[in-house]
């Protein structure tokens, strides 16, 4: 799983828990709000190494 589709994902969390805010289902809106964390920032961490690699493989 590359970190685009992680993003992607993440995404979809942030909406859910999002609506899920809106309409009073705060357990679940908490829920998905750090399952959107977790996955945003394991694709941070996945792009800078992604990167630090393609840097060194440069040179």
């Amino acid at each position: 799983m590359n970190f685009g589709n992680m993003l992607h994902w993440a995404v979809v969390f942030l909406i859910v828990a999002i609506v899920a805010g809106v309409l009073g289902f705060g357990g679940v809106a908490g829920t998905a709000m750090e399952g959107a964390k977790i996955l945003f920032y394991i694709a941070i961490i996945l792009l800078v190494i992604s990167l630090l690699f393609g840097l060194v493989r440069r040179s």
